[in-house]
């Protein structure tokens, strides 16, 4: 596959947002649907915590990858807190390109650790985690109410060293 990963810039905006929309589910989201003129980046998000797979100048997917605690004493900790790939590619290595930028990303930035969280009801993102050298951290029993049902939160993480 021909992918280019890159930093997202605020131009991908809608082309991020659009890719959140069609690759939502309660599945794999805690936030609820987003609508259409919903947006991906903001203050709270900028452009700068994402990098994006382009392929044929199209947005394929994205990893969201931030320092969850500011302060010094976390400085070494990075968390990928997003990560999408347009169904229409899934399954062709997407992911693992993308968890790998990551990782990488977060080692340039001298991060020493590397986490994330995923629904229990989500086991093929879990799989792809756990190949990508992730383990299981901690479970969080019922930490969400979605659709009606109760949702497991399952915390991962490996080193980068």
């Amino acid at each position: 596959m021909d992918v280019e990963i890159r930093d997202a810039v605020w131009a991908d905006a809608a082309m991020v947002a659009e890719l959140d929309r069609r690759t939502w589910s309660p599945d794999s989201a805690v936030m609820p649907r987003p609508g259409p003129d919903d947006m991906s980046f903001d203050a709270a998000h900028p452009p700068e915590d994402y990098m994006v797979a382009v392929l044929e100048d199209r947005i394929v997917g994205y990893v969201r990858l931030v320092q969850p605690v500011r302060l010094p004493s976390g400085a070494h900790v990075r968390q990928i807190q997003g990560l999408a790939v347009d169904p229409a590619e899934q399954g062709r290595g997407l992911g693992r390109v993308l968890l790998d930028a990551a990782c990488e990303r977060a080692r340039q930035q001298g991060a020493r650790r590397i986490t994330l969280r995923v629904l229990s009801t989500n086991p093929r993102a879990i799989r792809l985690y756990e190949r990508a050298g992730f383990t299981v951290e901690g479970v969080l029993p019922g930490e969400f109410h979605i659709e009606d049902r109760y949702v497991d939160d399952v915390l991962m993480g490996r080193s980068l060293l």
